[in-house]
């Protein structure tokens, strides 16, 4: 294993600095950045084609009724107007997904499910006149009784049970029990861009989307559905795209087709460019979740048996929530030997808005409450948190609870060793329990500002604490997700020499665009600029699966690398001399060469059952350790995140600024998870759905996060990358509330864990807190 470390003091590496044992070029720079930086680059928004109308959705107010007209003002003239409802759809009024339960427009007749639900849509000529069309357009509805607390509801999207040992015989002989309830509420993804397509009708039927997304063969799936088009004549090319963390996965299939049916009946190109209020209001979110555990242990802290329940909250249409479920359920014991295990895991249907994909893909939810109930039995054995995990974490040759025996590519004892000693964890732990014990001696009560000492001083009124939490995240497809994919890259040597990459994975900022010319210039022996990367297009470029589930690097740089191997052969075998100096001269005597590089499952392990939850969940797992450190302002609960260390193991780093860039963006935004971002309901509806009142870290609230690179490469891979993006997602918020608990002694189960559920906590009056989170208000 090979590590790149920036230490809690800051100590420059440059990217092209030599790790042990292994020589590295010096990172190219982004291939994206310059476009971006001198605003050449063209979002969706920017993009001007000549005659295009306006695209508007017309959103129901309900959270739940039954859809009974929908009435258009006769003194308006509706002939400057494209009108288009579920009676307008020529295939299957269906969004492609997992399940066939979300319409792409709800008919008249039908039942609405949540609020902002798309009951029709207009195009006009003009901003204003679409503006007007809009007021001049009402529905009519019958209210239906909603359901919005998934605990009770009895429509399951998806359930999964996983088992190992004997856990009742495990609790009933375990020196301690401990019982914990963790929620969680909705994050949203709040990428720089908003949601953003133009649709253009095409010769014989078709038509052409094009917009800001994440996967483009699912929109192009969609299409075919609900328009009832061959694979030509559905055409989707993804332009600059700014930011998706996962929103904008499935939810463009819905705006997408919303622009195509359009742009169909208008018969001329139309835009749709949702403002940041309706792509707040309207999109999809992370999951809720309540995760309930019981768990054993021996009196030093060993685990015995962990009995949980997770419970989602799915929204009112199904989306991806079931994959999104199974990834929860699969890391919700955390990366702990453990050899009694239950896990039981469901998703239910609220009449809320549906929810979808975001970074971590249901692992956040389980690992923040898995992390925590740790550290809480840590508390209540007297063990140092780091001990705990000393005791119980993951080693070679340890068994899940799948029963996947851990066999390589295991750093956990790695990056926790790691994040401890570079953030001082023991030291300063040791220091906070001094402060705390002198704040608890001189008889002051944290909640009543001046008790106690009268020269009680401003600093007195913050306490300091340091958290520590580990999380584990499986890399790629769980199970057997990515044979169903069969995944295709592709490699061109064209007819006049150039080399040209071939797939449908997405640039939206992580470095797609910048590592594949890394990799297959690499393995082809040739400079990265000279490779090139073919626009993401379905009229061109093969599936190779949708961008996301930590497997870009992994399994499509994967592919890659495996078609650059095949292509360099092929070449030097016919050249006899080396690819870099033969190439062009072969190219021009036969030809272009293209190499379809199609996924094969990873040698080795124990083929996953969808049936039973047993095998090989993943092919490998990424490990993360994190170690905050917050100030608490006892009179206020206000929570400032002073630093953090990030330590996680990637396989094999590509690009060390790139790489670093992901664990500080995911750092940062489970320090939001943990600390101020919220989404408030009522009645079914988001109340906080604009910039104003959904509230994210800035600048000014980041902590110095400092990250450190661990290289445990997957040996399954040509290049031995696992994923980046996701891991460090999973491990900030439950280091974050640990630091909470550390520098006030009140375990905040809840997240975020606002000043509200502090002081709640601090002044043993849990009425004092806010709504649960996911809860909805009543209506008033």
């Amino acid at each position: 294993m090979t590590t790149r470390t920036q230490p809690a003091e800051p100590l420059v590496i440059p990217p092209g600095t030599a790790l042990p044992g292994r020589a590295r070029p010096a990172a190219p720079r982004r291939r994206e950045g310059p476009a971006k930086l001198t605003g050449t680059a063209l979002y969706t928004d920017d993009i001007v084609v000549p005659g295009a109308w306006f695209g508007a959705t017309v959103r129901s107010t309900d959270a739940h009724a039954r859809f009974v007209a929908l009435d258009l003002d006769p003194s308006f003239d509706w002939s400057k107007v494209v009108v288009v409802t579920a009676a307008d759809i020529p295939g299957e009024n269906i969004v492609n997904a997992i399940q066939a339960d979300q319409p792409i427009l709800v008919p008249v007749g039908g039942e609405i499910q949540h609020h902002a639900e798309p009951l029709a849509l207009l195009a006009a000529g003009d901003r204003s006149t679409l503006r007007e069309a809009r007021r001049r357009i009402r529905a009519q509805t019958e209210p239906l009784p909603p359901v919005f607390d998934p605990d009770v509801s009895e429509h399951v999207f998806a359930s999964y049970r996983i088992e190992a040992g004997d856990v009742e015989a495990a609790l009933a002989a375990a020196d301690v029990v401990l019982v914990g309830e963790y929620r969680v509420g909705h994050q949203e993804q709040l990428y720089i861009e908003n949601n953003a397509m133009i649709a253009a009708p095409t010769e014989g039927g078709g038509v052409t989307v094009t917009g800001s997304l994440q996967c483009p063969y699912y929109l192009h799936s969609a299409l075919k559905r609900g328009l009832g088009l061959t694979d030509a004549a559905a055409r989707v090319v993804q332009a600059e795209t700014g930011g998706g963390f996962g929103g904008k996965e499935e939810f463009p299939s819905v705006i997408g087709l919303h622009a195509a049916l359009l742009a169909r009946k208008a018969q001329r190109p139309v835009r749709m460019i949702y403002d940041r209020h309706e792509d707040i209001a309207a999109t999809t979110k992370r999951h809720p979740a309540i995760v309930r555990h019981r768990t054993g242990v021996t009196g030093d802290g060993r685990l015995v048996a962990q009995d949980i329940e997770v419970v989602m909250d799915g929204g009112a249409y199904c989306t991806l929530t079931p994959v999104v479920l199974s990834r929860g359920a699969l890391h919700a014991g955390g990366p702990y030997r453990c050899p009694n295990v239950r896990i039981r895991a469901r998703a239910t249907r609220t009449n809320t808005p549906p929810n979808g994909a975001f970074r971590g893909f249901g692992a956040p939810q389980t690992e923040f409450a898995a992390e925590t109930h740790l550290n809480r039995i840590a508390e209540q054995l007297a063990i140092s948190p780091l001990d705990i995990r000393r005791r119980n974490v993951y080693r070679p040759g340890d068994t899940t609870p799948t029963g996947q025996v851990l066999r390589s590519s295991v750093a956990a004892e790695e990056v926790l060793e790691r994040a401890a000693e570079a953030a001082e964890f023991t030291r300063l732990r040791e220091r906070t329990a001094t402060a705390r014990g002198q704040r608890a001696g001189s008889g002051a009560s944290a909640t009543e500002p001046g008790a106690g000492s009268a020269l009680r001083t401003e600093l007195e009124r913050v306490a300091t604490g340091i958290g520590l939490a580990l999380a584990w995240h499986g890399a790629g497809f769980t199970g057997s997700g990515e044979v169903k994919l069969a995944s295709v890259a592709s490699l061109e040597l064209t007819a006049d020499g150039r080399i040209r990459i071939l797939t449908a994975a997405t640039e939206m900022g992580q470095g797609t665009k910048t590592i594949f010319p890394q990799l297959v210039g690499e393995a082809l022996g040739v400079p990265e600029p000279d490779v090139e990367v073919a626009p993401q297009d379905t009229a061109f470029v093969p599936d190779s699966g949708p961008t996301v589930a930590s497997r870009t690097a992994m399994v499509v740089g994967g592919l890659l690398v495996h078609a650059a191997t095949r292509l360099r052969e092929t070449v030097e075998a016919a050249s006899g001399g080396s690819f870099a100096d033969t190439h062009i001269d072969y190219a021009r005597a036969h030809g272009a060469t293209r190499i379809d590089q199609r996924f094969e499952p990873y040698p080795g392990g124990t083929p996953f059952d969808d049936s039973t939850y047993t095998g090989d969940a993943y092919p490998a797992f990424g490990w993360a350790a994190c170690v905050a450190r917050v100030d608490v302002d006892l009179d206020t609960g206000e929570v400032h995140v002073i630093d953090v260390v990030a330590a996680d193991d990637v396989g094999r780093v590509i690009h060390p600024v790139l790489a670093e860039g992901q664990v500080e963006g995911g750092t940062l935004q489970a320090v939001g998870y943990a600390t101020i971002e919220e989404i408030k309901l009522r009645d079914g509806r988001y109340l906080n759905d604009r910039l104003a009142t959904y509230i994210i870290p800035t600048a000014l609230d980041a902590p110095r996060i400092s990250t450190i690179l661990v290289e445990a490469p997957f040996e399954g891979a040509p290049h031995g990358a696992k994923g980046v993006g996701e891991l460090p997602m999973d491990v900030g918020a439950p280091a974050v509330v640990a630091a909470i608990a550390d520098a006030t002694g009140v375990w905040v189960g809840d997240l975020p864990a606002s000043p509200e559920r502090i002081l709640a906590g601090l002044s043993g009056r849990p009425e004092l807190a806010p709504l649960r989170p996911g809860a909805s208000e009543p209506a008033r």
